[in-house]
């Protein structure tokens, strides 16, 4: 596989969506809708300078039983191997996204403070904007400084969804949590 693009669809409760692999990793993982299937094959084909062919890998196996779990409510951090391809501020904000835990939202404007930019929010929201690989670089966990949520390539509707979901797995699995009585 080394040197392609191997990709497949993927179902999930609210969607479906198309994702792709290098040897090294995840390299995509978009919803259908987002401009549809070409529309992504051919901006993945000009990212990485290789024309994506249906498949499966290791990686993509992985993948879907990862987003299986996350969907129930029982996965809460990804393994998958990642390979994404974007420009250096895009990278630095992608890895700020990872770091965001689980069922937790932050603005804009705190990452971009967390970055040593305090007026970059713009540039971080296009950088989240670019987020080719969904869900799993979190994305949908950063929202407006007013609470408001805004601005997801799966739409608004999933960002609300798929942060209602982390937040009632969250308080299910904490509640679960031994305690010192």
């Amino acid at each position: 596989m080394a040197g392609k693009i191997v990709y497949s669809n993927i179902q999930s409760p609210i969607g479906d969506m198309i994702a792709g692999t290098t040897d090294k990793g995840i390299c995509f993982l978009e919803w259908h809708d987002r401009g549809g299937v070409e529309r992504i094959l051919n901006r993945v084909e000009k990212r990485y300078n290789k024309t994506p062919e249906q498949g499966v890998s290791k990686h993509l196996l992985k993948l879907q039983n990862e987003l299986n779990s996350y969907f129930e409510g029982i996965l809460t951090d990804f393994k998958t191997d990642i390979d994404v391809n974007g420009t250096k501020f895009e990278n630095t904000v992608w890895n700020k996204l990872l770091q965001i835990p689980y069922g937790e939202m932050k603005s804009y404007g705190e990452i971009a403070a967390e970055l040593g930019k305090p007026g970059a929010s713009r540039a971080v929201g296009r950088a989240n904007g670019s987020n080719y690989l969904s869900i799993v670089i979190p994305c949908h966990r950063v929202i407006e400084s007013s609470g408001k949520l805004r601005g997801y390539g799966g739409g608004l509707w999933r960002k609300k969804y798929l942060l209602d979901l982390e937040s009632k797995a969250f308080a299910r699995l904490n509640s679960m949590a031994p305690t010192i009585r």
